[in-house]
């Protein structure tokens, strides 16, 4: 697909971290959907192959890199005359440590990509969010990061896989959600909402999810879809909203 896209008729939407996984079948739903589709990808390669399976445009985009997310901007800028969804997709679960092994070297190297790399995207797109008739912003985070389920003991037993590094990874989504919050407060004309797409099968887990990437995506997509008058500032599963 080629990577000058021709004016958009429906939707255009950015998703980071979109060469794989639950990125990579939200572009696919989305651009089913009518929506012109940019995939962020750190590996341009990679990239390619993605907006050819998906029928979307590559955009080469580090969110842990300040310059690229600004040469990434400037490029949509010369692609696209605004932004309507910007779905920040890109994380990682960080080196597998128990809470005692973890060092705040583990803990910034995830927070980079997680929290601080939504703030580095979120910030340097909103000039052409801000030319959207009706802007959207879907932050995908975890029900690891809601604090009332994991303090729950038969929650957490049930919730949290052995295998997770949850003191870096569980701690950055629910700094993703205050960031969430934070952003939907200081944006009112804005739709912003976090949203937890489940243990699903992925290469990040080691494909170990109980959910297929299309079950994951599905609440992706939902909310990326919402008009002006649909919710902002809130946590959202398949059944609805979720407490932080």
């Amino acid at each position: 697909m080629s990577n000058t896209p021709t004016p958009a008729t429906g939707p255009v939407t950015l998703i980071t971290g979109a060469t794989r996984g639950l990125g990579l079948e939200t572009a696919r739903q989305l651009h089913a959907l009518g929506h012109t589709v940019h995939l962020g990808a750190r590996d341009p390669e990679r990239g390619e192959r993605a907006a050819q399976q998906t029928g979307g445009h590559m955009l080469p985009l580090d969110v842990t890199s300040e310059d690229s997310v600004r040469a990434a901007a400037e490029l949509f800028r010369s692609r696209e005359q605004h932004l309507d969804v910007l779905i920040n997709n890109a994380g990682i679960s960080g080196p597998h440590a128990t809470a005692e092994e973890t060092t705040a070297d583990d803990m910034s190297t995830v927070y980079d990509t997680n929290v601080f790399g939504v703030v580095r995207t979120t910030r340097a797109f909103l000039p052409l969010l801000r030319a959207s008739r009706a802007p959207v912003v879907v932050n995908v985070s975890s029900g690891l990061g809601c604090i009332s389920a994991v303090g729950d003991t038969e929650t957490r037993a049930v919730a949290v896989p052995d295998w997770l590094p949850a003191l870096g990874y569980a701690s950055s989504k629910a700094a993703l959600n205050m960031v969430t919050a934070q952003y939907a407060h200081a944006l009112p004309g804005f739709r912003i909402n976090a949203v937890d797409p489940g243990y699903t099968a992925t290469d990040f887990n080691g494909h170990s999810g109980r959910r297929t990437v299309a079950q994951g995506a599905e609440i992706i997509v939902r909310m990326a879809r919402i008009g002006p008058d649909g919710p902002t500032g809130g946590f959202f599963a398949d059944h609805g909203p979720l407490p932080w």
